[in-house]
């Protein structure tokens, strides 16, 4: 009797506990990926935790683009770019490296592309100004559309989902792996561009990997839309290939090395 009464009573618990882990477990568990854990937060939630700071290490020189990639930028002009009106840009060129010109607008490629890898070497301004979005402020925009932020984040406090690497106002970044202001930094970025049915309809939605110096730091997410402006947009259908382009915020970013390889679409 006594040993049938202990099994009933732990029983009793056992089934207990289990309840109430499912009942806590809409605000306790842990997210089992980056989308799930995005659907929990507003865009540029204040509240939304910071990811962790990893050391990268130094910078090295820049990498070699492999033989069948399409050189972007290798650092001579920008005859490859041009301004939103297809003009020629006018970021300045020198050393290597091209810079932002304040208010001479983001300049793209003028070839298309659609789902890719590419690299992309960037440097924030060494001489700190601002703060928050205001400092070391660029981005890359996949088909003109998808943006990887562009952010001095070293000792510098932002929302999550605006700082480097973030997938803008919907992924922060797994771990923030910035270099102090000055130093190369470099993005490898995998990108699958999204499907649309021939009446316009969203098919598969876009997906990015993200590597920032060298770090897993967005592991094939799922992107929700376009970037946007303090709100997540819903998709809507567009060409198969579109330029890459580079944001003008204001702030002197400089950027070398640019590189993509096209990447035939997953069936």
């Amino acid at each position: 009797m006594r040993t049938h009464a202990v099994i009933s009573i732990l029983g009793v618990c056992l089934l207990a506990c289990g309840a109430l882990t499912l009942s806590c477990g809409g605000d306790s568990a842990v997210p089992e990926n980056q989308a799930e854990q995005d659907i929990r937060w507003a865009v540029h939630d204040p509240e939304r935790p910071q990811p962790p700071v990893v050391d990268p290490g130094p910078a090295g020189p820049p990498a070699a683009p492999p033989a069948d990639a399409v050189v972007l930028f290798d650092g001579s002009d920008l005859s490859q770019w041009v301004d939103a009106q297809g003009n020629p840009a006018r970021w300045r060129v020198e050393n290597g490296f091209m810079e932002v010109v304040k208010k001479t607008g983001a300049i793209q490629t003028k070839a298309s592309f659609g789902s890719c890898q590419l690299h992309v070497e960037w440097a924030a301004p060494g001489q700190v100004t601002g703060e928050g979005q205001g400092r070391g402020n660029s981005g890359v925009f996949l088909m003109n559309r998808y943006e990887v932020q562009v952010l001095d984040s070293y000792s510098n406090q932002t929302y999550a989902d605006g700082m480097a690497a973030a997938v803008y106002g919907q992924y922060p970044p797994l771990v923030n792996a910035c270099r102090p202001p000055g130093e190369w930094q470099s993005y490898d970025i995998v990108f699958r561009r999204p499907r649309f049915s021939p009446e316009g309809s969203l098919l598969q939605p876009a997906f990015m990997t993200v590597f920032h110096n060298g770090i897993l730091v967005q592991d094939h997410v799922e992107l929700t839309g376009p970037t946007a402006d303090k709100a997540r947009s819903p998709y809507e259908p567009h060409a198969d290939k579109l330029p890459l382009s580079l944001q003008d915020h204001g702030n002197p970013v400089r950027y070398r090395n640019i590189w993509i390889r096209e990447l035939a679409d997953q069936e």
